[in-house]
């Protein structure tokens, strides 16, 4: 019995071999299977409607091209290989891709046509979306320094914002062009343009990488940002204290030009619009009063002055004290006049005193030019009710 056992078994090892045999005969007839060596380090960086594959080459001298498939193999790109004897690198773009999440093979190959293992990455490819959701860094205020700069302080980035830059355009007090690139800082941020030219504002783009990889870098269109600036010597005279053309002597007089007063303002026995306010110790005001020591009242007073000013955004400013029962009013008007309290809804824009009396306080309004044009600003008021008096000492014209 045990040797009808070895027999079987010895039988059944020559069935096998013989099956081995056959194998080889069949699968193998031109020697063994070769396999080059695979590409090593393989990484793939996104780009805009491209990836960039790069890798090593650090064995098998025998390796001659490699190519690159993608689309589910349905593309594909052929690159030559000079080996040297040592690391080589591998580096091919990969064009025309949408934009997604894309899935790359790599294989290399010999002269014989011996085929490599695969290797397998990936790259987010970024595009017209990426593009369309990019907006310029904020700016969380942009102003005028004492120096003569012009201060940016930006608005705070996320850390996975991918801000990289933002390149300014401006004008400096000379009139030269500059053109500046500043690296982003995502927190606490500020950046000072020296000499700039007040009443001028700057264009911006913000440059973005989708990931800290990224072999693109995108960018924003340029937008306009306006730097506040104190522009009031520059398109308003006698701005405060005030200067006179005529005097009574005491407290009275009429303001000097460009100021223009109507006559009504000026109830004083030929003088109003102007006091000096010696126990303030604090120069000239402007000024309206009625009711007081038998002074006529007031409708539709004006005091104001004309000045041709460029496009923006403006601020008009007054520092005011009030004792008057009725609203006086600063005013924007375009043209060479001011409005009648009637026509206060179409002038560019207005603002008015605080309804209390006794009361000190600045007092502003915003307006926008779309041209440049002719404007006037000053103060209107109708004064009816009684006593009645208030005074400004001082004005300013902010571009914002």
């Amino acid at each position: 019995m045990q040797r009808a056992f070895i027999i079987a078994g010895m039988l059944t090892l020559l069935f096998a071999c013989t099956k081995m045999d056959e194998y080889r005969d069949k699968y193998m007839e031109n020697g063994s299977i070769v396999y080059p060596g695979k590409m090593d380090s393989v990484a793939a960086f996104s780009g805009k409607n491209r990836a960039e594959i790069r890798g090593l080459f650090t064995s098998d001298p025998k390796i001659t091209k490699y190519k690159v498939f993608w689309n589910s193999r349905q593309d594909s790109i052929e690159v030559p290989v000079t080996r040297t004897s040592g690391v080589d690198t591998a580096k091919v773009i990969i064009p025309d891709l949408p934009e997604g999440l894309m899935s790359f093979e790599i294989r290399t190959y010999d002269a014989h046509g011996n085929i490599s293992i695969p290797v397998n990455t990936s790259a987010n490819v970024y595009g017209d979306l990426y593009q369309s959701a990019l907006i310029n860094r904020g700016i969380a205020n942009a102003e005028m320094q004492d120096d003569g700069s012009a201060l940016i302080k930006w608005a705070d980035a996320g850390s996975d914002a991918g801000t990289v830059s933002m390149r300014i355009k401006y004008t400096d007090n000379t009139g030269g062009a500059h053109d500046t690139l500043v690296l982003s800082v995502l927190t606490d941020m500020t950046t000072t343009l020296p000499a700039f030219k007040s009443g001028t504002g700057i264009i911006y783009q913000t440059a973005y990488l989708p990931n800290a990889t990224a072999i693109d870098t995108f960018y924003t269109a340029f937008e306009a940002f306006s730097v506040k600036a104190d522009v009031t010597a520059l398109y308003l005279k006698n701005t405060g204290p005030f200067d006179r053309a005529t005097y009574d002597g005491g407290r009275w007089g009429t303001l000097a030009a460009p100021w223009v007063t109507s006559a009504n303002v000026i109830n004083h026995s030929g003088y109003g619009g102007y006091a000096s306010e010696t126990w303030l110790n604090a120069g000239g005001f402007l000024v309206m009063e009625s009711g007081w020591s038998g002074t006529a009242n007031i409708v539709n007073g004006k005091i104001s002055q004309t000045t041709t000013l460029p496009a923006g955004n403006y601020i008009f400013q007054v520092a005011c004290y009030t004792e008057a029962l009725d609203p006086v009013y600063i005013v924007a008007a375009a043209g060479s006049a001011l409005p009648d309290i009637s026509g206060l809804s179409g002038a560019l824009g207005y603002g008015s005193f605080p309804s209390s009396t006794y009361v000190s306080a600045t007092v502003s309004f915003k307006f926008t030019l779309e041209q440049e044009e002719e404007v006037t600003l000053g103060l209107l008021a109708t004064m009816t009710s009684g006593n009645q008096y208030w005074r400004v000492g001082s004005v300013k014209l902010i571009k914002n």
